[in-house]
């Protein structure tokens, strides 16, 4: 059996078994208790702070001065052997961990908070290694066992991935994968995460043959696209000159040195799928997919059929009006300063601002989740195959939910200050600037808003899934 051949069937594989098993259980998430937030203080922190936080950055008009803060770093010695050695021991880790994942996916028990591959892929690594790349730096290029793996393959010439591409390979690949988290058991279901894992292996492994893990992870993959976007607000930043400790954020002000199609679509989708996998958990949608879906019998296969085209649709149509606001933003804030660079270079340079939002609003999302099934993850680190007993769960204080709503606001205002300090880049002057900033400031109020209100809602089951 050839290379692609394989990916095709285990890409079936996985479908079929997520298909079997698409009457979605609560899974972890029964596990996790929200903390409510008053309505009041949703509306005062997403509104009032942002639009405070930009009044008291236009005060601040001195380029060079941004431009100081920005750049200001302190060098952290780290010895190349010291480097190189810990890079091989967190690819060995990251092997081993996905061998153990695919191994308990298999032979690990059925309860989703005992079983070391549901606990290990949802709490450990998306949600908590996810907060570390933004916390301490982007680590993936060394943790991601599928790069490592990717380097064992020989090689077959590597075909170029057009330049015509950019980034929508890595959009589609993002919407994809979050479309199949949300429409399938995967935080329940154990064998289906295992074959989507297995899935997902074959697809990336042939990818890199095919292109060369180079080209694959950096411009097609969109989980290490994903990382290193939020590695770039991380106060830990690595370049030529070696190790870095930053301001949080001012990274973001740099170019990285790429300029591909799509690029700035891959950030506002990050943005949104974020906020859909909240979004899908709120009484409120539940209401609206109940509405919509009535005369749907999900038991069937046509039934099952219309949820995932319906949770298809509204990640879609959502991820299109994200994208429709930010670029009536950008076009809107050129026609206020009058600048003659085109709406896509505007659109771009502003991308970045809205990074911190993201990071944000995820570690908001996830930090309660995380910090209450994290006894049951070192239970299951301890017995990777079984063996755990009583499964323990920490409970949160009831402050907790203000505590999620800072991460939010406190995301929207270093938006708010990378964004200025970009404009401040591109435009001359005092006044243009600070012109130029109203429409991204409109948007990101209302960002704040509907985030704010996502995490402020009590968690419930999605509706027909």
């Amino acid at each position: 059996m050839t290379l692609a051949s394989a990916t095709v069937a285990a890409v079936v594989d996985a479908f079929l078994v997520v298909w079997e098993a698409l009457a979605h259980v609560g899974g972890l998430s029964d596990a996790v208790t929200a903390t409510g937030v008053p309505s009041w203080l949703t509306v005062l922190t997403g509104g009032v702070l942002v639009g405070a936080s930009f009044l008291f950055n236009s005060l601040l008009t001195d380029h060079e001065a941004i431009r100081a803060v920005n750049a200001w770093r302190t060098h952290l010695p780290a010895p190349a052997t010291v480097y190189r050695a810990g890079a091989t021991a967190l690819s060995a880790v990251g092997v081993a961990v996905l061998a153990l994942v695919l191994a308990a996916s298999v032979l690990g028990p059925a309860e989703p908070t005992r079983n070391f591959a549901i606990l290990v892929v949802w709490v450990g690594w998306w949600a908590g290694y996810a907060m570390s790349t933004y916390v301490v730096g982007n680590s993936w290029p060394a943790v991601n066992p599928w790069r490592t793996l990717a380097r064992l393959l020989p090689t077959s010439g590597h075909r170029d991935v057009p330049e015509s591409y950019g980034a929508w390979p890595s959009v589609v690949g993002l919407v994809v994968l979050v479309w199949v988290e949300v429409v399938s058991p995967l935080a329940a279901d154990a064998a289906a995460l295992g074959a989507l894992v297995v899935a997902y292996s074959a697809l990336t492994l042939a990818g890199a043959h095919q292109f060369g893990p180079r080209t694959w992870f950096e411009r097609v993959d969109p989980v290490s696209r994903v990382f290193r976007l939020y590695g770039r607000v991380a106060p830990v930043q690595r370049d030529d000159d070696g190790i870095h400790v930053r301001l949080p954020g001012t990274a973001l002000t740099e170019s990285d040195g790429r300029e591909e199609r799509g690029a700035t679509a891959f950030v506002v989708a990050l943005l949104w799928v974020t906020t859909f996998d909240g979004l899908v958990a709120t009484p409120a949608w539940n209401s609206l997919a109940t509405a919509v879906l009535a005369p749907v019998a999900p038991d069937t296969v046509v039934g099952r059929l219309a949820v995932s085209v319906f949770y298809l649709v509204a990640l879609l149509v959502g991820f299109g009006v994200f994208l429709g606001i930010y670029r009536v933003a950008a076009e809107r804030s050129r026609k206020r300063v009058q600048s003659f660079l085109a709406p896509s270079v505007i659109e771009r340079w502003f991308a970045p601002a809205l990074l911190p939002i993201a990071a944000g609003y995820h570690v908001a999302h996830f930090i309660g989740y995380f910090l209450t099934l994290s006894p049951a993850l070192a239970a299951v680190l301890a017995h990777p195959l079984g063996g755990v007993g009583a499964v323990q769960v920490a409970v949160l204080p009831s402050w907790f939910g203000t505590l999620q709503l800072a991460f939010v606001v406190g995301g929207h205002l270093l938006a708010v200050w990378i964004a200025h300090a970009l404009a401040m880049d591109v435009f001359p002057g005092v006044l243009r600037p600070i012109r130029s900033q109203y429409p991204f400031v409109v948007v990101m109020m209302v960002y704040t808003m509907t985030s704010a209100w996502v995490v402020g809602q009590p968690t419930v089951t999605p509706a027909f899934l």
